[in-house]
């Protein structure tokens, strides 16, 4: 998956319903499945050249280009102003950034608006941390959240409600994968969809259920034909596109777990014969053989995605786990 990490504006009007606000939080690699070709990505370089038109700088004097990413730091989290009159949607508040809620009411001045509803993608900090900012600021603003535990005070968030304002429709999609909450929204009128961190627009998604997580990718690839606007990274001009990858990507990781546990290695000719006796491997074990090339820092958090690629195969029947915790193939259904 070879998307080039892009420097972002700290605010960006994407099309006439959506201006992106970024929410101050540089995030950090990600822990479920690293994604070989962020490692050593030049980003200083790239950031010189980060700047506004001069037209939105006019506009929005507020907004900086994106500062403070280290050369491993992909971009972090994506807030969005939704519609075109006074009352607007925002999905996702950031992490609680000082600079967040000052570009939002920056933006809200200039374009003579409030915050009507606020829509939760789901309920990791880095996406609702800046909701007592978005309170203070506007304090009329409705927050939605699927539920995910019985004392969550928002109100809940039904698959496929509708939520309207000036020149914007969006209909929630519940597509829990990267959490058991998680929800995404599409833009009727762009055919656009809101992924939150589903597929973002840059890397591999983490996710806590692969069988589930694939499901929902399936979902949302066949609700969307344009645009996709992610939880973090640039955008991503074909969603469907992107969502292919992502389901490509998954199914590869699966394969290649399977060969290590069927040939004992990664890299097998073709008609070469199975060896007749297979032995069980760790998920540490197992991405030192796939993830070659890798820093070795980076084996624990790859060793989390490779966990829950087994814990699928042995839902289908596929793997079998030892009492050991390492993992072999299921003696009936071997082959790939």
């Amino acid at each position: 998956m070879g998307t080039q990490l892009v420097p972002l504006p700290e605010v960006e009007r994407l099309s006439a319903s959506v201006i992106r606000i970024l929410g101050g939080n540089p995030g950090k690699v990600s822990s479920g499945d690293v994604s070989k070709r962020i490692l050593g990505t030049k980003w200083l370089t790239a950031l010189h050249g980060a700047l506004h038109s001069s037209l939105y700088k006019v506009r929005y004097p507020h907004a900086l280009p994106y500062r403070g990413l280290s050369s491993d730091t992909p971009p972090g989290t994506n807030t969005y102003l939704i519609g075109r009159g006074r009352q607007r949607i925002l999905i996702d508040t950031g992490q609680g950034e000082p600079t967040w809620a000052k570009h939002l009411q920056s933006v809200l001045s200039v374009e003579q608006a409030t915050v009507h509803q606020a829509l939760l993608t789901h309920w990791h900090g880095d996406h609702v941390g800046g909701l007592p900012d978005l309170q203070r600021l506007c304090p009329g603003a409705q927050v939605f959240k699927h539920h995910r535990e019985p004392e969550d005070k928002y109100t809940d968030i039904q698959d496929g409600q509708v939520f309207r304002v000036e020149g914007a429709t969006l209909r929630a999609l519940y597509t829990p994968g990267h959490t058991e909450d998680h929800m995404v929204f599409v833009l009727e009128e762009e055919d656009a969809m809101f992924t939150g961190d589903n597929v973002l627009g840059h890397g591999t998604a983490v996710f806590e259920d692969l069988t589930t997580y694939l499901a929902s990718l399936h979902r949302m690839r066949d609700r969307v034909q344009g645009r996709g606007y992610p939880g973090h990274g640039a955008v991503v001009e074909s969603a469907t596109a992107r969502i292919t990858e992502y389901i490509q990507h998954r199914q590869q990781r699966e394969d290649e777990v399977l060969r290590v546990l069927r040939y004992g290695k990664l890299d097998v000719a073709a008609g070469e014969p199975e060896p007749e006796q297979r032995q069980a491997w760790t998920p540490l074990e197992l991405v030192r053989q796939i993830y070659v090339g890798v820093p070795e820092n980076l084996h624990l958090p790859a060793s989390h995605g490779v966990s829950l690629v087994l814990a699928k195969l042995e839902g289908e029947g596929r793997t079998v786990q030892a009492d050991s915790g390492a993992w072999k193939l299921a003696e009936k259904r071997s082959a790939l």
